[in-house]
């Protein structure tokens, strides 16, 4: 029995030693002080007033009234308010308040105005760019109404260049096209930008607007290289021109089937040439017209002109260049290249293909093309071209006409020097990219 009750002792004697630990325990925690509060900065002597940065403290203003005195102490400052959880609301805009009488209250006018800019090359009797001219040089008319200029510069600007090769030149065309595209890089700017489409049957864009100087321009430009075709001497008539080769009734080759959708059964129709020029400008058009209006918008065509296929007709892609402001430049190769034939393939037959007809998209979109053959002539014209693109006078005039009114407006340059060349865009029609 002595045993359990030591064992009970010892128990109880250790759960009072327990019990005195928590109870000092919680006394010490108790017994912790607060942190002081802040008290507001005791007043300086001898200041009466508030302290203002750079002209010190003032007097406050003595009322006879009063009965405080110097030794009473001064009020706290107010606290600042305490931040809110909540954030900010917005500000909302502010609704212009017409003046009235007596009122100084401010108005803002939107007017709607219609800006025209219009890129201006000056040539002399030789084909070189005349330079030096000022505003005074420049008579602008818009509708056969003189327009006041209110912008005038000869500062260069960024080019967004979109090339567009052919590919049905001939072999021999083509390789002189292949050969010359290495100095195409060299004619541009670090600024400039360039993209890339070629056409067959169809155009194809192989990239988008990338930098003129950086390494894909180039490697997209050896991509692009192509065979060309190889003109045939058509035999549609005697004795060669049957099909020797028949299979189950058929010829072999459809193309020389006589007969059914070729001809008759004496006359093959020969299958005609496929040249997708309006398209591929149109796609060009389409890829640029997304550039930013500060650039000048400009498609370079190598090509010889012909069209015959394209789902676009020529007064629908000119209408398109013309509101988004693009131009046209080329470099006439091939057949229409030739000295007298560049003239003579301006001639146009109904219903048959258009021998030439690059000619037309420069004139009424303001650029300009060079005829030329061979490697070295082609290369020269690279470089004619982006020089004449960006060395040129910008001119720019507030139209009289209604910012609603979608019809044509025709322009007219004229520049008060003799024997000069003026190159300038025909007209334009408005657009709402304008007003933005």
């Amino acid at each position: 029995m002595k045993g359990w009750q030591a064992i009970a002792a010892a128990g109880l004697l250790s759960v009072g030693l327990v019990l005195v630990s928590g109870v000092l325990a919680q006394q010490q925690q108790t017994s912790i002080p607060n942190a002081p509060t802040p008290q507001a900065p005791a007043p300086l002597p001898d200041v009466n007033g508030g302290i203002t940065p750079g002209i010190g403290s003032a007097e406050a203003p003595t009322n006879p009234n009063s009965s405080s005195t110097t030794g009473q102490p001064q009020a706290e400052p107010a606290q600042p308010p305490t931040p809110s959880s909540e954030p900010a609301a917005p500000p909302q805009d502010v609704q212009a308040v017409p003046p009235e009488e007596g009122n100084g209250a401010l108005a803002r006018y939107v007017v709607q105005v219609n800006f025209v800019q219009v890129p201006v090359t000056v040539k002399g009797a030789k084909g070189n760019l005349v330079a030096g001219l000022t505003w005074r040089d420049f008579t602008v008319y818009e509708n056969n109404t003189r327009v006041h200029l209110n912008l005038f510069s000869v500062d260069p600007e960024p080019l967004s260049i979109a090339f567009v090769i052919d590919q049905t030149l001939p072999s021999n065309v083509m390789d002189e096209v292949n050969r010359s595209m290495g100095s195409i890089q060299g004619a541009l700017a670090p600024y400039d930008e360039a993209a890339v489409f070629t056409y067959t049957n169809g155009a194809k864009e192989w990239t988008g607007f990338t930098g003129a100087q950086g390494s894909r321009l180039p490697a997209v430009l050896a991509l692009a290289q192509a065979t060309g075709s190889d003109p045939m001497v058509p035999i549609n008539s005697g004795p060669l021109a049957g099909c020797s080769i028949y299979q189950n009734g058929n010829c072999v080759d459809p193309n020389l089937q006589p007969g059914r959708s070729t001809g008759n059964s004496s006359f093959i129709t020969i299958p005609k040439e496929i040249h997708t020029l309006n398209d591929a400008i149109l796609q060009a058009a389409k890829e640029l017209s997304t550039r930013p209006k500060e650039r000048r918008r400009m498609i370079f065509v190598i090509s010889d002109g012909k069209e015959y296929g394209s789902r676009a007709t020529w007064k629908e892609v000119v209408r398109y260049l013309q509101t988004n402001k693009i131009a046209v430049y080329a470099t006439l190769v091939g057949d229409s290249a030739r000295w007298g034939e560049e003239w003579i393939d301006r001639f146009h037959l109904p219903f048959t293909m258009y021998d030439n007809i690059l000619y037309k998209y420069t004139v009424n979109t303001g650029g300009d093309y060079y005829a030329e053959g061979g490697v070295n002539g082609i290369e020269r014209s690279y470089a004619k071209i982006a020089e004449e693109a960006r060395d040129q006078y910008t001119l720019g005039y507030l139209s009289h006409e209604s910012i609603y009114d979608g019809k044509y407006r025709k322009i007219t340059v004229l520049v008060d020097r003799p024997n000069l060349t003026v190159i300038a865009k025909p007209g334009y029609y408005p657009s709402a990219q304008d007003y933005k």
